[in-house]
């Protein structure tokens, strides 16, 4: 399975790279901030947005330890959780407002009841979070949607991806994995474009890289390398709050993301051939190249040697490399310094 479609994206061999970007958390709770990275997003170029949906009680206990203490009005994690969640209404109207803006509206959920929300809101395809790839239950009730499947593999070992995929394959359904290290930053010696290779030939599937490196350089990378997805965070600005501000990219980074990607995937989507493209630049060629020219004036009569030339431009004489072969010969027709020989000056 080399492609597949969201709604009317194709993903995979002979698309366009898809950009999703990673809101996460950064709303911090605002409904407001979160419509406005969607128009943020889709003035930047991307393909979708991508949220995380949250329910603190089903996904959580009050006694869930911080990954970083990093709130000051959140007494635990379980309270962030239960301050990040969004009605069904206010998840609609994201959805909507995402579609208005043409991007694909993607969310991750982290519970049962986080699926069956996005699955009502009519989410067009699935994005698997680093901490979930390997929840066989949540991953089968996505699976029998028939939806698109993205796996992170953030903190996945190989034998944990292969039964995430092979529950996609053996429910049919279509899906694409993608290169992560959870580490926020990740710094470039723990990005792994090696897997992306890997990944291809493992899975038989479009592969992508889901990046926190707080830069663009990865994701362009990727895609040179292959890659069909590439999913970054984003943040509205670095003086922005939350834990994942360190390792976004800002929407004017975001931007200039999805012109590098465009660029890219134009430059894979068309092949040269260099002769092809070298008769296209023939009379280039000619302002760039050199001839021969007399290095002296030169009367008729003049028995070639290899002084009486030098090379100089342009090249819409006699190549210099001929010179070995007009050694010896004899001007029939005087040539002036600085002039170009020509077939026309040889006896």
């Amino acid at each position: 399975m080399d492609s597949f479609r969201i709604n009317e994206r194709v993903v995979g061999r002979g698309a366009q790279t898809l950009i999703i970007a990673e809101v996460g958390q950064a709303h911090d709770g605002s409904l407001g901030t979160a419509h406005a990275f969607i128009d943020a997003i889709a003035d930047a170029g991307a393909d979708a947005v991508k949220f995380q949906t949250h329910i603190a009680s089903g996904e959580s206990t009050p006694a869930e330890p911080w990954r970083v203490k990093f709130s000051r009005q959140d007494d635990t994690r379980y309270d962030y959780w239960r301050r990040m969640e969004f009605s069904e209404e206010q998840w609609h109207g994201l959805k909507e407002h995402a579609d208005e803006r043409g991007l694909l509206f993607i969310s991750s959920p982290f519970c049962s009841q986080a699926v069956e929300l996005l699955t009502r809101i009519g989410v067009p395809a699935w994005k698997i979070a680093s901490g979930e790839t390997g929840n066989r239950d949540m991953l089968g009730k996505m699976a029998v949607t028939g939806l698109p499947i993205l796996l992170s593999s953030g903190m996945s070992p190989l034998a944990e991806l292969d039964v995430a995929v092979g529950i996609c394959q053996r429910e049919g359904v279509p899906h694409a994995v993608f290169q992560c290290s959870s580490i926020y930053p990740c710094p470039p010696e723990n990005v792994g474009l090696n897997m992306l290779g890997e990944f291809g030939e493992r899975y038989n599937c479009p592969v992508g890289l889901s990046d926190h490196s707080g830069t663009i350089f990865p994701s362009l990378a990727a895609v040179s390398l292959g890659a069909k997805l590439v999913e970054v965070h984003v943040t509205l600005s670095r003086l922005m709050f939350g834990p994942d501000v360190v390792a976004s990219v800002t929407i004017e980074e975001l931007a200039d993301l999805a012109k590098g990607v465009r660029f890219i995937d134009a430059t894979l989507a068309n092949p040269v051939d260099k002769n092809v493209m070298a008769g296209k630049l023939e009379p280039m060629r000619a302002l760039f190249t050199k001839s021969l020219v007399a290095a002296a004036e030169l009367s008729p009569g003049t028995v070639i040697e290899e002084h009486h030339f030098v090379s100089k431009k342009p090249g819409s004489g006699i190549s210099p490399e001929h010179l070995p072969k007009i050694i010896g010969r004899r001007l029939k027709k005087a040539l002036c310094k600085d002039e170009l020989l020509s077939n026309d000056h040889l006896e």
